[in-house]
């Protein structure tokens, strides 16, 4: 089951390009921006960090650990 979990606080990222910004709040934000909207050069720590946020949504990691 997928479960959106808030944050304890939001996360700011840039993605791509200098001052372009977007504030997560959750573990469903967080997976969402790694999948749509990440720049193109991911690589291992991209995977780490989606799957992560994927084992969140269905209740095996803390928001914490996402």
């Amino acid at each position: 089951m997928i479960d959106s979990k808030p944050f304890e606080k939001p996360v700011v990222v840039e993605l791509g390009h200098v001052g372009k910004y977007r504030q997560i709040s959750s573990t469903r934000e967080a997976a969402e921006c790694l999948m749509t909207v990440w720049p193109l050069n991911r690589g291992e720590r991209h995977r780490d960090a989606l799957d992560t946020c994927l084992k969140a949504l269905e209740g095996y990691r803390s928001p914490a650990d996402a």
